[in-house]
């Protein structure tokens, strides 16, 4: 009785799985559903705006979806678009960076059992050290006159990086660390992209994609609200008070629905594709500031 019975339940049809893993949960299921009827709703109110029309909103999130694939360069793909869509440059990084914010919360919440503060730390002090600097050149110089250098450095070390093996630097002194966030700093008050030097200086230590997305993205995460509440400080709004133009929300739930699709794609990533990925990405963000 006992082997027949283990017979019947060797036979026994089992229930496939799901293409590419387990089904959502219900409840992943039914945010999607939420953000997705904002996202109409959004779309709908933005097409009698002047800056954030429909059309930057399905950039944002089309955007979000690749940039979240390695976890970085949201802005710079996004700003290759909407600044040739709209007029206003503030009023777009201060919504590219809301929306990234919105995308790297969402990342760094699946990652945060990884995520490694003290090395974090090392690499933010740098960074806000670099954020006044980046937020000044957003406000006073215009946007030609850096971006081109930095979007030619981009494409040549991202081309370079695919086209031989991976490098790993065996020294790495914690003042590369801080110089790298320094850049990011910069890059995150002026451009809304505070990611590209820290991704390229973790990708020489040889870690894991995992890890390396542990230190780069709530360092993302963190600048950008630096560098948005920096923003809102310094920049007048037309009542003469300090502010910020909050229609970038409008743009957060197509961001949202946009990441979480690049985050399955993630998944689904060797670390050998994860690194082909981040130089693709470079490369692809240089373009964006060199032309």
């Amino acid at each position: 009785m006992r082997r027949g019975s283990a017979l019947i339940m060797a036979s026994a049809p089992r229930a496939a799985p799901a293409a590419g893993g387990a089904a959502p949960p219900a409840r992943s299921r039914r945010l999607l559903a939420v953000l997705l009827a904002a996202f109409c709703l959004c779309l709908v109110v933005a097409g009698r705006g002047q800056t954030l029309t429909a059309s930057v909103l399905i950039a944002m999130a089309l955007a979000s979806a690749v940039s979240s694939i390695a976890g970085f360069a949201f802005s710079a793909i996004c700003g290759a678009i909407v600044f040739h869509l709209a007029t206003d440059q503030v009023q777009l990084v201060e919504a590219m960076i809301l929306c990234s914010v919105a995308n790297q919360t969402l990342m760094v919440w699946a990652i945060r059992r990884d995520v490694d503060w003290r090395t974090v730390s090392t690499f933010l002090l740098g960074g806000l050290a670099g954020l006044p600097l980046g937020v000044w050149l957003l406000l006073n110089v215009a946007r030609a006159s850096y971006v081109h250098g930095l979007g030619i450095f981009l494409i040549a070390y991202g081309g370079f990086m695919l086209v031989r093996r991976p490098v790993v630097i065996r020294r790495q002194p914690v003042a590369l660390d801080v110089a790298s966030g320094f850049l990011g700093g910069i890059t995150g008050g002026a451009l809304g992209f505070p990611g590209a030097f820290v991704t390229i200086w973790c990708s020489f230590k040889g870690w894991s994609k995992s890890r390396q997305r542990a230190v780069f993205q709530p360092f993302i995460l963190i600048m950008q609200v630096a560098a948005l509440l920096a923003i809102t400080l310094v920049h007048a709004s037309p009542g003469g008070n300090p502010g910020s133009d909050w229609a970038g929300l409008l743009c957060v739930p197509g961001s949202l629905i946009g990441t979480a699709l690049g985050m399955e794609v993630y998944r689904r990533l060797s670390d050998a594709h994860f690194s082909m990925m981040i130089n693709i990405l470079l490369i692809v963000s240089g373009v964006s500031f060199a032309v």
